[in-house]
């Protein structure tokens, strides 16, 4: 039983579990009305870097994987940070919506429009630009 638990719950793990495409689909992500940095697709890798209105904030500070303020980060595979926000894709409720909206499974940047927005394990706001 705690085997097919932990199971349910897990996220695919490796590089070629999703596929990556270039769309015009950019994230925002924020903390109360403070802008962070933006989350986006190029040249078929993600790409995060901070907003000129974090960079000269004082109240927040930088996320934890992303320590300079001035560079443009780079990455084939989509960060923890981020990754995270997608559920367990074998939850039977998760599955449901998965069909009921036809998104494919191996589409990370389509999970994180649906699944993305908020996450339990931190404050901050994945929104679509």
């Amino acid at each position: 039983m705690k085997k097919y638990l932990i199971n349910l719950f897990n996220k695919p793990n490796t590089k070629t579990d999703f596929a990556l495409t270039d769309d015009d689909t950019r994230f925002i992500l924020k903390i109360s009305d403070q802008t962070i940095g933006y989350l986006y697709i190029e040249n078929n890798k993600w790409v995060f870097k901070y907003s000129e209105e974090f960079k000269n904030q004082k109240q927040y500070y930088r996320l934890v994987g992303f320590s300079d303020l001035n560079k443009t980060y780079t990455n084939e595979t989509l960060w923890p940070f981020f990754k995270v926000r997608i559920p367990g894709l074998k939850q039977p409720m998760i599955q449901e919506i998965i069909r009921n909206e036809n998104i494919k499974t191996d589409d990370e940047l389509s999970l994180l429009k649906r699944f993305g927005k908020k996450n339990a394990s931190n404050p901050y706001i994945l929104e679509i630009q």
